[in-house]
């Protein structure tokens, strides 16, 4: 039995739009929404009604850039799909985009049946998939038609990680001119692995082990060539390009111009490339580790380009790319070599409060906001109008976001299964109340009342900015 809901008195925020406004909610989707206070508004009737006077009503975040349960350097990522989820909630996600990966050796439906029994009857909130691609060939490219008429978009491929999932130019080439005949997106890791490798080897002679090392050698001239050439090779095929986790000043230019010549490429980055730096990596008795990562974190100067590349939308989309490892016990595999600490950093609760202390701060407007974090991922990944917006017909995944309440980020308080917090101690202004995902409350006034299997499988269209 369907139950409708009345959102009233609240500061409805879109990527479009500010308005005070009451939402109305009916069999899991938005059904109307009206001025505050008018006769429209006054009229309608629900079982069940949520005071938001002071608060802001937006979309649930989408986070399109996760790892959960990610095999990865001999461990696993620490949070599965329905303690990942279920931290998404609670950070104000209600949508997360994982990587499925494909095996050396095996298909595409090979790995994506893997994660679908991954994610099935686990997830809290709602849920889609990219593909990783470890293995262009004849019959992965033939693969590739078949899972974007399935609604899996967009392929993964990595310049870096020689000898996991390393790709070269002539299969990234090949896969390019699969994605702009069938209408897939090609999402790039763009670092010169090649490089980097000989770097690593170099340092790892020179006794340079300590993690702060993992962020010295790849140099940020590596993520910017590698940049330049994904870039390239998307002229070259007529595909568009989405760079992933973009971490320094000299990749953003490279996006910015590419952009200037009205190509289709976009960039993502991270929170922790605009709140953390080479100084977390350098952190004294291997407590660097916690903050390893690749991209990896960069000195602090890089972060003004960061954030002038989403205000001039050089940069397009805030993903977290988590991925938590353990400090005790996984972290710590790399004591002694820094190349085996496994690369990934617990973020997907942190995101939206993050990039609304960037609000506060001034950095960017309440509606930037909501448009890198919900509603560019939704239409960049064929999710929107279900996801990223409020408007009636969409899926009524909405947060109720106290702009006012402190809260100190700690590993105490989250709900990451992982045993650190990335910004333990960082005080912030703004938490989440309520969450709501497709009309049925999860986050009750800083109560999780939501569940496993909640969360459904969504397919998804292409790309909606292509030109």
């Amino acid at each position: 039995m369907s139950t409708r809901t009345l959102i009233r008195g609240g500061l409805v925020i879109t990527a479009a739009d500010e308005i005070y406004a009451d939402v109305l909610i009916d069999d899991g989707r938005i059904a109307a929404l009206a001025a505050h206070g008018t006769s429209a508004a006054d009229s309608w009737t629900a079982d069940r009604v949520i005071d938001a006077t002071g608060k802001y009503v937006i979309p649930g975040g989408v986070d399109a850039h996760t790892h959960m349960e990610l095999p990865f350097g001999g461990t696993s990522a620490s949070d599965t799909f329905e303690t990942g989820t279920r931290a998404a909630a609670w950070g104000g996600t209600t949508t997360i985009v994982d990587f499925a990966v494909q095996s050396v050796g095996r298909s595409l439906r090979e790995g994506l049946d893997a994660w679908y029994a991954k994610a099935d009857g686990n997830c809290a909130v709602d849920y889609a998939f990219h593909m990783i691609l470890s293995d262009v060939n004849e019959s992965s490219l033939k693969e590739m038609d078949l899972l974007v008429e399935e609604g899996v978009t967009s392929f993964k491929l990595f310049m870096a990680y020689p000898g996991v999932f390393y790709s070269d130019d002539g299969q990234i080439l090949r896969a390019m001119q699969r994605s702009a005949s069938n209408g897939g997106l090609i999402m790039m890791h763009a670092e010169n692995g090649i490089a980097i490798d000989v770097l690593v080897e170099q340092a790892l002679a020179r006794g340079e082990t300590d993690p702060r090392y993992h962020g010295e050698v790849r140099k940020v001239l590596l993520e910017a060539e590698a940049t330049h050439r994904a870039i390239q090779l998307a002229r070259v095929a007529g595909a568009p390009l989405y760079v992933v986790h973009v971490s320094a000043e000299e990749a953003v230019a490279e996006l910015a111009a590419a952009r200037d010549k009205g190509l289709n490429v976009f960039g993502e980055t991270c929170p922790q490339y605009l709140f953390l730096s080479t100084d977390n990596l350098a952190e004294p008795d291997f407590e660097g580790a916690k903050y390893v990562c690749s991209t990896p974190l960069r000195p602090k100067e890089h972060q003004a380009a960061l954030w002038r590349g989403l205000r001039t939308n050089d940069l397009q989309v805030v993903s977290t790319d988590h991925c938590p490892f353990c400090f005790s016990g996984q972290k710590e595999l790399g004591r002694g070599d820094f190349s085996k600490i496994p690369n990934g950093l617990p973020g997907v609760e942190n995101r939206m409060d993050l990039l609304h202390q960037a609000v506060v701060d001034g950095r960017i407007s309440r509606r930037r906001w909501i448009e890198i974090a919900c509603a560019t991922p939704a239409r960049m990944f064929g999710l929107h109008p279900k996801k990223g917006t409020l408007a009636p017909g969409a899926d009524a995944d909405v947060v109720i976001y106290d702009p006012h309440t402190e809260q100190t980020l700690s590993a105490e308080t989250h709900h990451m299964n992982v045993d650190y917090s990335a910004y333990e101690g960082r005080t912030v202004t703004g938490q989440v109340e309520t969450v709501l995902s497709r009309g049925e409350v999860v986050i009750d006034r800083r109560v999780f009342t939501g569940r496993a299997g909640h969360g459904v499988y969504t397919p998804r269209s292409t790309c909606q900015y292509l030109n």
